[in-house]
């Protein structure tokens, strides 16, 4: 892999090119009409042997300027191999998350939401995150398409923390409401004032995607829903 001109303010040419002679200006220049953004390892050793055979014989390189742009060689090839290690372990860490995400198809997952979906004759699970204590939680269902509350749940006084919560599906007349996304949302009183509250709620896997441009993986819930694989926080 070729290191990035950007990537050192210390360019391998600058030394190399501090001389009048023709043939070693030729060879500078050769390298440079090539328009590449950086100096491979080839390059490198021939204009450093051109250098040294057509150095000035009464200014002749000093051990100490070798030595410099030896040392500057193997910092170069020493990111080339740098990079060419991120690269290979960045592809490993995606392959290993997209078969990881590819077996969550069809299993329940706990993520950070406010919408569930509810199946026919079935529940929706979650928790309430309280960031505080409070002496009352309440939790109020809402139809994700016509807006309609149809159930509000008192769960009364709790400790902060994570707090589980199962809806049976049934409305206040004790009903079942129909199948479909219901909004989740919760409301603590903490210090005298009704605080919002953030859930998490159980939902199943649908299918994974890569991100739009990226190699970040998506997992899709049933209902429409998407979250990133990295904000999934328990596989049930």
């Amino acid at each position: 892999m070729a290191v990035d001109s950007t990537a050192s303010s210390a360019n391998p040419f600058d030394a190399l090119t501090k001389t009048t002679d023709p043939t070693q200006l030729a060879a500078v220049s050769r390298a440079k009409a090539n328009k590449q953004t950086s100096l491979g390892q080839d390059q490198f050793l021939k204009l450093m042997t051109t250098q040294m055979t057509h150095q000035d014989p009464n200014n002749p390189m000093q051990n100490g300027e070798f030595l410099s742009q030896m040392a500057q060689f193997g910092t170069v090839s020493g990111i080339q191999d740098l990079q060419k290690s991120f690269a290979t372990f960045a592809s490993s860490i995606g392959s290993d998350q997209a078969l990881q995400a590819a077996g969550l198809v069809g299993r329940y997952v706990s993520v950070p939401t406010n919408t569930g979906v509810l199946a026919a004759g079935g529940e929706i699970s979650g928790k309430v995150n309280l960031a505080s204590s409070t002496p009352s939680l309440q939790i109020a269902i809402t139809n994700a398409t016509t807006g309609e509350v149809v159930k509000n749940v008192d769960l009364g006084n709790q400790s902060s923390g994570d707090i589980g919560f199962v809806w049976d599906g049934t409305n206040e007349a004790g009903t079942l409401a129909n199948p479909g996304a219901y909004k989740i949302a919760a409301n603590a009183i903490i210090d005298g004032k009704n605080v919002a509250q953030t859930t998490d709620i159980e939902s199943k896997v649908e299918s994974v995607s890569m991100a739009n441009g990226t190699s970040a993986m998506k997992v899709n819930l049933v209902g429409s829903n998407s979250v990133a694989f990295t904000d999934i926080k328990k596989i049930l």
